[in-house]
């Protein structure tokens, strides 16, 4: 896959463990998350990049790194898949992830082949973003992101390729019914 994976968490425990796995999974570029001006770097480098945060006790700590990353002014980069590994299927901490925009939350076991098959899920095919003022992320519904009845939304439809980086297919406002 050429791709690069970034690990957003300690460089030891969940967050070693997640690079091993990233590495495992023959991403050719594993680095350890370090701002976004690296990351705005290696996506000269690499068509896509992927964003693998590790658990992490409080998760709506992460939420500076994935605003960075869903509102940065590249599209390479805020549209890159984000993913949380969870510990716990937690009910709060997947609401939370999902309130942030992340394309999709792992829980254990994460084994090469489970964690492949869902990253492949969110390249080569075309996917649905919204955007609100406060949100931009995966289709979830209209209570999570289209917001009230009356305010507009972007909808953007993308496709993430290994090869070609981000491609945005159709970007279009509208209106929360």
């Amino acid at each position: 896959m050429r791709a690069a994976a970034y690990v957003v968490g300690p460089p030891d425990g969940p967050g070693a463990a997640l690079t091993d796995l990233a590495r495992g999974l023959g991403f050719p570029v594993v680095q350890t998350y370090a701002g976004l001006a690296a990351a705005e770097t290696q996506a000269q480098q690499t068509p896509l990049l992927f964003f693998l945060f590790a658990a992490a006790a409080d998760v709506g700590s992460l939420k500076p790194v994935a605003d960075a990353i869903r509102f940065s002014s590249s599209r390479r980069i805020r549209f890159s898949p984000m993913v949380y590994f969870s510990e716990s299927p937690l009910v709060e901490a997947i609401r939370t992830c999902v309130e942030m925009g992340f394309d999709d939350v792992l829980t254990l076991p994460f084994t090469q082949a489970r964690v492949a098959s869902r990253l492949q899920r969110l390249v080569d095919h075309t996917q649905v973003y919204f955007e609100t003022a406060t949100y931009l992320g995966p289709d979830r519904g209209a209570q999570q992101t289209h917001g009230r009845s009356g305010m507009q939304y972007r909808r953007l439809e993308i496709i993430r390729s290994p090869a070609r980086g981000v491609s945005v297919m159709r970007d279009e406002m509208q209106v929360a019914v």
